[in-house]
């Protein structure tokens, strides 16, 4: 199975775009429509306290008739964070957000942000492995291998 760092360097996009807690929500989701990204890790000092996401928006903020200009990102985020490393299986994060019902991990080596697998990512490499299994088992049975 492959590890969190393989899926990292196979997304297309790179970069991983962060908002600082003291932001306000229009700024955080201002970010989320030009990259058209659905969450954002929620920074302070450089550190990775908390995540933000379209979803927190519409339950914390819409909902509550909050204001997106006067709420402070800190205020909306899911918080404390629960990461993962680059070492971590693909099977070890989905565990993870199965059990805590998240849709987002940030991906921390040495206190740094290096990445972010959505549960969309850790599908996605399932279902790939799980069709690579497939198929070399049919060329089994068919005695191609």
């Amino acid at each position: 199975m492959k590890t969190v760092a393989q899926i990292i360097q196979t997304k297309q996009i790179q970069q991983v775009h962060t908002i600082e807690a003291d932001a306000t929500v229009l700024t955080a989701l201002q970010v989320m429509a030009e990259h058209n990204i659905g969450a954002l890790p929620v920074t302070e000092e450089g550190k990775v306290i908390g995540v933000i996401s379209e979803r927190d928006y519409a339950r914390k903020c819409v909902l509550q008739g909050r204001s997106s200009i006067g709420t402070m990102v800190r205020e909306l985020m899911n918080s404390p964070v629960t990461t993962v490393t680059p070492k971590q299986s693909v099977s070890e994060c989905l565990s993870l957000i199965t059990d805590r019902h998240l849709r987002h991990l940030p991906v921390v080596e040495d206190d740094q942000l290096v990445g972010l697998v959505s549960i969309g990512d850790l599908v996605k490499e399932t279902i790939a492995e799980q069709e690579e299994l497939i198929q070399q088992l049919e060329q089994y049975i068919r005695g191609e291998v």
